[in-house]
């Protein structure tokens, strides 16, 4: 079978305007229809990455795909050609070894070339298995150990409102790192300075190295738990883009009435828009044959294709 690998570098949508204003010239539907293509490609981007190397972290990045999406192709104020630029919003990748879906969404931003995702894992490449800041333009932390990024998180949001930066800060954090007591001391520190320009977004994939989530360490009720911290909290189906849509834009419409932080708990499925990584078992870190990438394509493509016209 012929291996078709999709390669084609998307537009390059640098987003400098306040996403607000952005709405305004597309319909609910295109806006829908555009962040949903930027999922599909974002998939696409991690299955050829995750090819290069024939395994890793291939299930997250599928079911985080969502989240990145609507980050990247909707809400993140950026320059492609500028990572550095002052007045960028900042988007934090609390869990290292969720990168290969950070640097698909990189790619997806034109911020990334996508034929350097090729190179994904290897000796002197830019894209280290695990994030590294000090490797990839885009890449604002090193995330290794779990617990770190909202405390970094809320120490950038305190310095851009001394600075009087209108700059927002996106947190990335997994459902393990809620299992970490620095995790909790950050958010309470948020509150306590009323970090209105700062979001988290919390990957609810019920899985960790280690096991179920619920059977390693019970973090439920989650919902109550960030309310009783004093964050703005939703809970979305992670991979709904209309729910996770409309949970930034009430985030966004908050911030600016209350100051509070906000926090949308997102429950995803590892491996999702791929049947067959699915249903795969030990899937925090996956190994996947040489003749199945071909078919995770196929289902991908066949799956979007499906919906769209549905």
């Amino acid at each position: 079978m012929t291996t078709v690998r999709e390669t084609t570098t998307p537009e390059l949508h640098t987003q400098e305007l306040p996403q607000k204003e952005r709405m305004t010239q597309e319909t609910v539907t295109d806006r829908l229809e555009r962040v949903s293509a930027a999922a599909y490609r974002i998939r696409h981007h991690a299955l050829n990455m995750g090819e290069v190397q024939g395994q890793g972290y291939v299930g997250q990045a599928l079911g985080a795909a969502d989240m990145l999406a609507a980050v990247y192709a909707d809400q993140l104020r950026y320059r492609a050609e500028d990572p550095h630029w002052e007045g960028r919003d900042r988007f934090l990748l609390s869990t290292g070894h969720y990168a290969i879906g950070h640097y698909a969404a990189l790619a997806e931003a034109g911020i990334v070339p996508v034929s350097e995702l090729e190179t994904y894992g290897s000796d002197d490449s830019r894209l280290p298995m695990s994030g590294m800041s000090t490797y990839t333009p885009g890449m604002e932390i090193s995330g290794g150990s779990l617990g770190h990024g909202l405390t970094i998180a809320v120490g950038m949001a305190l310095g851009l409102r001394y600075q009087g930066s209108s700059a927002r800060i996106y947190n990335f954090l997994s459902d393990g790192e809620l299992d970490e007591g620095s995790t909790w001391e950050a958010a309470m520190g948020a509150h306590h300075h009323q970090l209105g320009n700062l979001t988290a977004m919390v990957d609810i994939n019920a899985l960790q190295a280690d096991g179920k989530t619920d059977t390693v360490l019970r973090t439920e009720p989650i919902t109550e738990k960030w309310e009783a911290a004093g964050w703005y909290t939703q809970r979305v189906d992670g991979n709904d883009m209309a729910a996770l849509l409309a949970a930034f834009d009430n985030a966004a419409a908050q911030a600016a009435t209350s100051g509070r932080p906000s926090v949308i708990l997102c429950d995803t499925k590892v491996g999702r828009g791929v049947p067959l990584l699915e249903e795969r078992e030990k899937a925090h870190f996956m190994r996947i044959e040489e003749h199945e990438w071909q078919l995770c394509r196929e289902q991908l493509t066949a799956g979007y294709e499906g919906k769209a016209s549905a």
